[in-house]
């Protein structure tokens, strides 16, 4: 049996992850770097949330690109053409990224999984194409410059801080919801709709909650996303970076809250890493995701566990759920 200190021990070290991610860039005085990070934590903001909805209630969202968009956009238009108050801004777009996760999840939610992923995917694409066409509101092609924040968040360092501050605080209430009678209710809903109904949990509705809130969140995260660019344009909201949000939280566990900030920091960090060949992302994000499900079905979440708890007294690796490096390696012989 692993003792209080052994249960401790995964925490522990997924701390210690975190903290080293967001403290190095400001300290190496790299803004590259700092920028970098940024971008992470832009992610994380939306990612943590979507988790919640596509982890913990077994929702499948692939559309929140568009919230996402609309969130910059929103910011963009109203901290910049406006002239309202950056922080204003930025929480408007969350309350109107919340209020359309409301209308678009009160018809759609009670469909099963594969039709409200459909219904997402479609509400995404529609937001991108709105974002070309209505170039009397967004410039079109064109695009919009992006506001920055007033002092002392206004530098590359100082905005790094705003990002990580509402990072934390979203990671913080991920974590207790999670772990809450709440986090109970949306993994009822998850595993069995009707042993839900059966205790009473209103399946629809718990989806719903879960849902506005991720689209809050996901409006938060638009608005820095547009700062964090500098500049916006509807090529900034593609299709695919929708499906990479979501494949972020397979890489990363779902079910679990750390695994998925290892899936955004492989999101944001993909790009910078295989500069020249940057034209093969889709293939290197693909390739990762193979690999995590024939190897690491439960994600990454579930490797940094596995690694911080250690082996069990009275086990065998033969018996344990190692990476089946035969099955990976008949997976590829079929290509």
């Amino acid at each position: 049996m692993v003792g209080p200190a052994g249960q401790r021990r995964p925490q522990t070290i997924a701390a210690a992850a975190i903290a080293l991610t967001v403290l190095v860039p400001p300290l190496t005085g790299n803004l590259y770097y700092v920028h970098v990070a940024t971008v992470i934590g832009v992610y994380w903001i939306l990612i943590a949330t979507l988790n919640l909805l596509v982890g913990y209630t077994g929702t499948l969202s692939i559309g929140h690109i568009g919230l996402l968009a609309i969130g910059a956009y929103t910011f963009a238009i109203l901290a910049g053409t406006v002239g309202w108050n950056s922080y204003l801004a930025l929480l408007a777009g969350g309350v109107l990224c919340a209020s359309i996760g409301l209308l678009l999840g009160l018809p759609s939610l009670r469909l099963p999984g594969f039709y409200f992923a459909m219904v997402t995917t479609a509400f995404g694409l529609i937001v991108s194409e709105l974002a070309l066409a209505e170039g009397w509101l967004t410039n079109g092609s064109v695009g919009m410059a992006a506001p920055t924040f007033p002092a002392p968040f206004a530098s590359p360092d100082g905005f790094y801080t705003l990002v990580t501050l509402i990072g934390a605080l979203v990671t913080w209430l991920c974590w207790n919801l999670a772990r809450s009678m709440w986090g109970g209710r949306m993994m009822a809903v998850r595993d069995s709709r009707i042993a839900a109904l059966s205790l009473g949990i209103p399946p629809a509705r718990t989806k719903l909650i879960v849902f506005v809130f991720s689209g809050f969140s996901a409006g938060i995260a638009g608005g820095l996303f547009a700062t964090s660019q500098s500049y916006i344009t509807p090529d900034a909201f593609t299709f695919n970076l929708g499906l990479y949000f979501f494949v972020s939280i397979i890489i990363g566990g779902r079910g679990s809250i750390i695994g998925p900030f290892i899936g955004a920091v492989l999101l944001a960090l993909i790009p910078e890493l295989v500069g020249s060949l940057q034209k093969y992302g889709t293939f290197f994000y693909g390739a990762i995701l193979l690999a995590v499900v024939l190897l690491i079905p439960g994600g990454f979440g579930e490797l940094a566990a596995r690694i911080g708890s250690g082996p069990k007294a009275g086990t065998s690796d033969a018996t344990g759920t190692g990476p089946d490096l035969g099955r990976l390696h008949e997976a590829i012989t079929r290509l």
